[in-house]
């Protein structure tokens, strides 16, 4: 059985959805359950959390591959904690979500995977590394709102290129690896195809709604003012704005062909997913 972490989320919730289109019920551990009810008579939900031993245990119980994905400051002991959950349970092939360069960690959060990575890699268990690059889905929670109400996106990397993927893409490469042989001990780079500036992709939001979308390069520093002010914990933030300056000093502009290869079609362009999820712009 496959235990999927992080249903209610981008990516897990596109892992859920691909496992059970190919006809495989998998089990889900998710916080809240409310959240989980698209999933109900068709996955076998568990309420948890990463921190709760006991829930953990019993989500683990009979599980043969896990998918792996967590967020936030913590991510490196949460994940660890499910490594060695896993391990004790008797868990055989992990698939964890890591991050663009986490083989050859620069960036602050490629550290973090990197570390996570390792422990991985020393249990015991078979494991595959996804690594993508930015999500497509990023653009819901930096732009979607000021492209609604202003028309714009602020965004601190200049004339800087980077590459997104979509979530649909990442989990179909996550499905492939938990589904079928031959993807232990791999690790996987993925992007999309297309590298933009912030200028092209607020071009692609003008052209696929219809109206115009303006860039604005903003200060890094009071990028990361707005993200505190929002909230965003001081060592998140301090390494998002780490993530910003390795993309304006030119280190993100590298597409993968991997998804490509493995899947043996393009994956989606900016624009086709903008257009699945417009209304979140308009």
């Amino acid at each position: 059985m496959i235990l999927v972490l992080g249903a209610t989320g981008s990516t897990g919730g596109e892992v859920a959805r691909q496992l059970i289109a190919a006809g495989i019920t998998p089990r889900l551990l998710v916080r809240n359950r409310a959240k989980a009810t698209e999933f109900e008579g068709k996955a076998e939900i568990r309420e948890g959390d990463f921190t709760n031993a006991p829930s953990l245990q019993s989500a683990l119980t009979d599980i043969e591959k896990v998918y792996l994905i967590s967020t936030g400051v913590a991510v490196r002991d949460l994940e660890t904690r499910v490594i060695d959950a896993a391990q004790n349970a008797g868990v055989r092939h992990v698939v964890k979500l890591s991050v663009f360069s986490a083989d050859s960690p620069v960036i602050t959060f490629a550290k973090w995977h990197a570390e996570i990575e390792m422990h991985l890699m020393d249990s015991g268990m078979d494991w595959t590394m996804l690594r993508p690059g930015s999500f497509m889905t990023n653009a819901l929670m930096f732009w979607a709102n000021t492209i609604k109400t202003q028309g714009m996106i602020y965004h601190p990397t200049g004339d800087s290129k980077w590459p997104s993927i979509a979530a649909e893409d990442i989990a179909a490469v996550a499905v492939r690896a938990l589904t079928e042989p031959g993807h232990e001990e791999k690790g996987y780079t993925l992007t999309g195809s297309e590298s933009m500036n912030a200028a092209g992709y607020a071009a692609v939001f003008s052209h696929v709604l219809g109206k115009p979308v303006q860039f604005t390069d903003v200060p890094p520093e009071m990028a990361k003012e707005q993200m505190l002010n929002g909230g965003m914990p001081l060592e998140y933030a301090d390494a998002v704005m780490n993530l910003m300056s390795a993309i304006r000093a030119g280190l993100s502009d590298r597409v993968s062909h991997t998804f490509e290869q493995l899947m043996g079609k393009k994956p989606m362009t900016f624009a086709d997913w903008v257009s699945k999820h417009r209304t979140s712009f308009e």
